[in-house]
């Protein structure tokens, strides 16, 4: 089974207030099926995240791949700490 770490949309009204769950997901479902395990939040209109990086560690050591979103929030997050 192939996995990816990407994101999930949630709250999408009122238009323009979405914001995201980072969510570990079998790469042949749909962006908002069910998912295997949440490990975070992403909202883009305060800028705010937080995501377990033990358990995406975890994911990445048994073969899941991060969505080009995920990587580079997850490189922000490396640089303000």
């Amino acid at each position: 089974m192939a996995v990816h770490i990407r994101l999930r949309r949630i709250g999408k009204r009122p238009k323009g207030r979405a914001y995201f769950r980072v969510t570990v997901f079998d790469e042949r479902k749909a962006r908002d099926s069910k998912f295997i395990e949440e490990v975070g939040f992403y909202n883009p209109v305060t800028g705010e995240a937080k995501i377990k990086k033990e358990r995406v560690e975890y994911w990445i050591k048994n073969g899941a791949q991060l969505s080009e979103t995920v990587k580079s929030l997850m490189h922000k997050l490396s640089k303000e700490v």
